[in-house]
């Protein structure tokens, strides 16, 4: 009776007017608050308010679920599922649910939910290794910084993100860039084993002999599937890597697309070698410049793979030889949270000529909102080698819908931040204008392609529709195998869900 009672208080009060669905969460979170007792919070509580800041976005912080469960094991992730999607439960279909891993997508809904229960996963955050120091098992609530501060004192790393306060899960089931990338593929490429919560409660292990098509499904298929806590990656040694920022002037602007074009257009790509090519507007200094992130991935000061950019006029360098932990804090120290943030994608062919007018459309959208305060605009370019693409077959191929016949491709992204709720419409839709008009330069231009990068897409982008027809129809098999009554594609409406196969 005491537990209950406990269980009782610790619900907020529902006023009479208080909507339906209001009053139905509550009752899902009764029934966690039963089965997981303390591991379910509740508003004003400092656990919840802990995982509501935690969140990279303003948009996501600002979201209020009714209540945020924190597992502490794959068993308690297990009995939230089965509470949540039970037969017996008279809200059943009606629990509306998010998964929150690392919490660094930046819309609103991604990863938190209003009036509705949010698993935040992050008390997952283990990193081990076994004995053969071949394989990393990392926990689903992990950031990278958890995951290099690790494997950097043992000499070893994993293809994994950029960023340290970047989620392992998001970024891992989206697909995933990595310095590490040119050489082995994408980070889902290198995940031997998902251990995965289906919607059953029942966990399985998804990997290349046990349940391979759900394996397969899982390497870009985002949170349609299953709740994953437990990433098994390859390891390799590794020690220091060259690299850290530089910035330029802007009037270097053609020297540096003469540059980056021929960089990403090598057919002899140097494999250790990473540029991340960006042009930035910051509203406090009214103009723009450029900086690039450099990665050599040995310990070889200025390759010769990258003289290109290295004989450009430089205002500042931060290149030295750093450990991967080093680096992945200085990304993350570049753009910290608490900030409203978008961000849109594209990829296309690698062309000097297409990089530039993009960069004319960057600058010409960036007109109606440079006077939004606290504004941070970036327009970024990325190389998609084609030996990239190949060792993503090599490994088993991925959902993304990508093959070397692609390459060699340019990722583009615009993210931009900014400090008011009031310019969020205005920002959200200069973002979309930016998209229209880069797609209709490239399409005409014969150099677009429909694969839009998922970790770098805004809401309405839909990125698992440029997967590819094939792959859209392996996706909808492996979720009606391990999902018949499609729990993660209804109950859980945050992420990129599945597309129609109509489309």
């Amino acid at each position: 009776m005491r537990f209950m009672l406990f269980n009782v208080i610790s619900i907020p009060f529902v006023a009479a007017g208080k909507s339906q669905r209001t009053l139905i969460q509550n009752n899902c979170c009764a029934s966690l608050s039963q089965d997981l007792g303390r591991k379910v919070a509740y508003p004003s509580r400092p656990l919840y308010n802990d995982s509501l800041s935690s969140y990279w976005s303003k948009q996501e912080q600002e979201l209020m679920p009714s209540c945020i469960v924190t597992p502490e094991s794959e068993e308690d992730v297990s009995s939230a599922v089965r509470v949540l999607t039970r037969s017996s439960h008279k809200s059943i279909g009606q629990c509306k649910f998010a998964i929150k891993g690392g919490g660094h997508t930046m819309w609103a809904g991604a990863a938190n939910i209003d009036d509705g229960v949010t698993i935040d996963l992050g008390a997952l955050n283990d990193v081990a290794v076994n004995k053969a120091r071949n394989v990393a098992f990392v926990g689903a609530g992990a950031r990278w910084l958890n995951v290099y501060s690790r494997l950097d004192s043992l000499g070893l790393s994993v293809v994994g993100g950029r960023d340290s306060d970047v989620g392992v899960a998001g970024l891992t089931l989206g697909g995933g860039l990595s310095y590490f990338s040119p050489r082995f593929g994408f980070v889902c490429d290198n995940v031997v084993n998902y251990e995965i919560v289906l919607a059953s409660g029942g966990t399985v292990n998804a990997n290349a002999t046990s349940h391979p098509d759900l394996y397969f499904a899982l390497k870009g298929g985002s949170n349609n599937f299953g709740i994953v806590t437990r990433f098994d990656f390859k390891t390799f040694p590794q020690g220091k890597i060259w690299g850290g920022p530089i910035s330029y002037d802007i009037s270097t602007k053609d020297d540096q697309l003469q540059a980056f074009t021929q960089f990403a257009g090598n057919e002899d790509y140097d494999e250790y070698a990473t540029v991340i090519h960006a042009y930035a507007f910051l509203s406090e200094y009214q103009n723009w410049m450029i900086s690039n992130s450099y990665a050599y991935t040995k310990p070889e000061a200025y390759p010769v793979s990258l003289k290109e950019f290295m004989t450009i006029p430089r205002m500042h360098s931060g290149v030295r030889m750093a450990s991967m932990t080093e680096l992945a804090v200085e990304m993350s120290q570049s753009n910290p949270s608490g900030k409203r943030q978008t961000y849109v994608t594209a990829a296309f062919g690698n062309d000097a000529l297409l990089l530039s007018r993009i960069f004319d459309i960057a600058n010409g959208t960036l007109q109606h909102i440079q006077h939004v305060p606290g504004l941070l605009y970036a327009l970024a370019y990325q190389p998609i080698p084609r030996s990239m693409l190949s060792h993503s077959e090599k490994s088993g191929g991925n959902a993304l819908g990508l093959d070397s016949a692609d390459g060699n491709l340019v990722l583009a992204s615009l993210s931009i931040s900014w400090a008011d709720t009031v310019d969020d419409k205005l920002v959200a839709s200069q973002a979309k204008r930016f998209v229209q008009e880069v797609e209709s330069v490239a399409r005409s231009l014969r150099l677009i392609h429909r694969w839009k990068y998922l970790n770098y897409a805004a809401e309405w982008q839909d990125p698992i529709a440029g997967y590819g027809k094939v792959n859209k129809e392996k996706l909808w098999a492996t979720s009606r195998q391990y999902d018949p009554h499609g729990v993660f594609v209804r109950q859980v409406p945050g992420g990129f869900k599945l597309p129609s196969l109509t489309d």
